[in-house]
């Protein structure tokens, strides 16, 4: 069953699409994950214009390339330029599964030449794309997105490249284990009154984040002092209210990053980057234990500013102090310390881990 956001998206897509098969104007586009629901409303788009005895043509993308190269062949009944100048000047064009995922340098030409041409000529056209348009080519993302207002691109569902990948989500147990009740501000045995303060305090910051997430939490303390109890926390608390949550351990989150670069992975880099950019929340866990590459510091630099000038809330933890943050990653620390932004609590309570092992 699909959640409430996805929901709410397929209600606007319905919307859109109703609306665009009434009076086939200008370009819709319908992106989203598999199942979300992007080929039954372009089907019915397709089914509306017959009605109206107006020709539609329906076509998946990669059968459109299949029987482009097969009228190559003198034995086709339908010549290529006879098809081609078809599916380039029908009146509603319906394009499904647009993707250039492994497409050929040819391929790739003639589904441009057929967007460009009809992008050119304002010809009424529903295209479907699985995935975000940022993993389509530049040029041909930016027929599909109408900079000049004549295309409507309506979302479907929420991308799942997370998943796909293993990342993003909190594992069941952790949620169980890691809660606001059971978060101790005892500290342990060694622990002073300070420390035991510090807790309090950052107990307070975590559960009024978590009521209503507004800016930045920066969580700060000794390995074992309950940081990362209490992002998890505020994870579990956001998920219980239907909201997006992308929680990372930071030098995992770097691997995956580099391995959509590999010709293998099931996503591309800037579909993943997206979604880490955009999500409603985001939890980056254990910030400074990652390799420190320039290429890891230039990505991490990325995702912090976009976040930060956009005010998307965000959760970070790191065992590093800020003025060790600030030596160390003197670009990312200068909007850590923004106090207007981001709210910092420091744990000074010590590793409560350990205390329980010698115990």
């Amino acid at each position: 069953m699909p959640d409430g956001p996805s929901r709410k998206m397929f209600g606007e897509g319905v919307t859109a699409a109703t609306r665009f098969a009434e009076d086939p104007q200008g370009w819709l586009v319908l992106t989203g994950p598999s199942g979300s629901g992007k080929t039954h409303l372009a089907v019915a788009i397709a089914n509306k214009c017959i009605e109206r005895n107006q020709t539609a043509f329906f076509i998946v993308a990669a059968d459109l390339l299949d029987h482009l190269r097969a009228a190559y062949s003198p034995e086709n009944p339908v010549s290529y330029d006879d098809l081609f100048e078809q599916v380039r000047n029908v009146p509603v064009l319906v394009l499904d599964d647009l993707s250039m995922a492994n497409a050929t340098p040819w391929a790739q030409e003639k589904l441009f030449q057929i967007i460009n041409h009809r992008y050119n000529n304002s010809l009424p056209t529903v295209v479907t794309v699985r995935g975000p348009l940022q993993r389509l080519d530049d040029s041909l993302r930016t027929r599909l997105e109408g900079a000049d207002g004549t295309a409507t691109v309506v979302q479907l569902g929420n991308f799942n490249s997370r998943l796909v990948l293993g990342i993003g989500e909190v594992r069941a147990e952790m949620l169980e284990r890691m809660t606001f009740d059971n978060f101790d501000t005892l500290g342990g045995a060694s622990a002073s009154d300070q420390d035991r303060e510090s807790l309090d305090l950052v107990m307070h910051a975590a559960r009024t984040f978590a009521d209503d997430p507004d800016g930045w939490l920066l969580l700060t303390g000794p390995r074992g002092s309950g940081k990362t109890h209490l992002a998890v926390a505020i994870a579990g608390e956001q998920l219980k209210q239907g909201s997006q949550v992308f929680f990372a351990f930071v030098p995992t989150l770097l691997d995956h990053l580099r391995a959509t670069f590999s010709p293998d992975s099931p996503v591309g880099y800037d579909e993943l980057f997206e979604q880490i950019n955009s999500v409603p929340l985001l939890v980056l866990d254990d910030l400074g234990a990652e390799s420190s590459t320039v290429w890891a510091e230039e990505k991490l630099y990325q995702i912090i500013v976009h976040r930060h000038e956009a005010r998307l809330p965000t959760v970070i933890t790191s065992a590093a102090s800020l003025n060790e943050l600030e030596d160390s990653k003197s670009r990312i620390a200068s909007r850590l310390v923004d106090g207007i932004v981001v709210n910092w609590q420091p744990i000074t309570a010590p590793n409560y881990r350990d205390q329980r092992r010698r115990s």
